[in-house]
């Protein structure tokens, strides 16, 4: 009699359909993905992602969530490698759920985010739940949400507002500011005294920062052969002078 060997549990990296506001959602959650990327690439055991399959039960390929935006401290070189080498986050292998979760309001994921899954992270024990929506409130009703994980429920964080009119609400996680200005959300570093930039913005300024340079230089070069010509024209003129003059 032949035994059968256990079949591997495969624990899916997509589910192979697309996004259902992909095309509305995407270019927001890679923005806001990217900029925290860049603010957390020197911090050790931090990790930053989004449209990441999370799987919390063990041997259950059919419990999974999927946040747009997660931050995650303190990961050992193990779990770090977990989530590279399986290209998601088992629950069991990484050690911890992230410590960040943002969700990007659309149409279609609205009520999910603000039910099913706003439990969800709260039973995972995710210190902090953020809704951004960007049309100003047409999907949750608000356009920035903060929530931190106050034993086994969410409790709101204080939205502050600042002399122009604009909101803003500060992550212990992040220790960042967040930011509704004119309709998008922006990263304040308190530390630093600065806004977090994307990389598209860094890169813009690199450009004008360039730009800038080369046009300086230019004008440099500009002024040093004037003024060359100047002093070829006087010394013209006074070897002109000492001829007229007879010297």
């Amino acid at each position: 009699m032949t035994t059968r060997a256990p079949t591997a549990i495969v624990y899916p990296d997509s589910d192979g359909m697309p996004l259902p506001d992909g095309e509305y959602q995407a270019p927001l959650y890679r923005k806001l993905v990217l900029t925290l990327e860049l603010h957390f690439q020197d911090a050790p055991g931090v990790r930053v992602n989004g449209d990441t399959f999370i799987y919390y039960i063990e041997d259950n390929p059919h419990r999974s969530v999927s946040p747009d935006c997660y931050v995650v401290f303190g990961l050992s070189e193990d779990a770090q490698e977990s989530i590279k080498r399986n290209n998601t986050y088992l629950l069991w292998e990484v050690g911890k759920p992230p410590d960040f979760v943002l969700e990007i309001a659309s149409e279609s994921t609205a009520r999910v985010d603000l039910g099913r899954k706003r439990d969800l992270y709260a039973d995972l024990g995710v210190s902090e739940y953020w809704r951004y929506d960007e049309t100003g409130g047409e999907f949750y009703g608000e356009p920035l949400v903060g929530e931190r994980l106050i034993g086994e429920r969410y409790i709101r964080i204080d939205m502050l507002q600042s002399s122009d009119g604009a909101s803003w609400v500060h992550s212990d996680v992040l220790n960042l500011d967040l930011w509704w200005v004119d309709g998008e959300l922006r990263f304040w570093n308190p530390i630093a005294d600065r806004w977090l930039l994307s990389p598209e913005e860094q890169m813009q300024g690199r450009l004008a920062a360039e730009a800038r340079a080369e046009f300086a230089e230019a004008r440099a070069e500009e002024e040093r052969s004037s003024r060359l010509e100047a002093q070829h024209r006087i010394a013209a003129l006074e070897a002109e002078l000492r001829r007229l003059r007879g010297e």
